[in-house]
């Protein structure tokens, strides 16, 4: 079956987020991690699993208000993204910000169905490139932040084997 461009985009987002086949899509890596090894952060650098799933959760939300024709406020600095309350006692905390980002994750799954081929083609907010190919670049961002997760977790010993 030949699928458009809109179609394609939207069988790569849940593949991303939902359906596992060669990767595992964030929501996987998203379960049973507790609060504590959301907050771990690598020694030598590097960010948390909590600290990236703000970053991702920052940038999936601005490209839903975008999306949905809502108005985005003041662009935070890329670093500014991964902050923000990560307590590793705060289950509760932690459950709200996987909470939203999946939420937040629904709501862009539902955007990206409704667009149109045309509109792929229009310019995307700076003009330097299109809709389309900012959405492609998006879908990889948030894959290649699975990935991270994936291996802090098997850093952490709480991944599957």
């Amino acid at each position: 079956m030949q699928q458009n461009r809109v179609q394609s985009l939207v069988w790569q987002w849940d593949h991303i987020w939902e359906k596992e086949e060669w990767i595992a899509p964030v929501s996987t890596v998203l379960e049973g991690i507790p609060a504590a090894a959301a907050a771990w952060a690598p020694q030598g650098g590097g960010n948390s699993i909590w600290e990236t799933l703000n970053h991702m959760t920052y940038y999936n939300e601005r490209r839903l208000l975008r999306l949905t024709g809502q108005e985005v406020e003041h662009q935070k600095s890329n670093e500014e993204t991964f902050k923000g309350s990560m307590d590793p006692e705060d289950e509760e905390g932690w459950e709200a910000a996987v909470i939203k980002a999946r939420t937040i994750a629904a709501g862009l799954r539902e955007a990206l169905g409704q667009l149109t081929e045309a509109q792929l083609d229009s310019p995307y907010v700076s003009g330097d490139i299109t809709l389309g190919q900012e959405l492609l670049n998006w879908i990889m961002h948030d894959a290649y932040h699975a990935g991270q997760i994936v291996l802090i977790r098997k850093q952490l010993g709480v991944w599957r084997q």
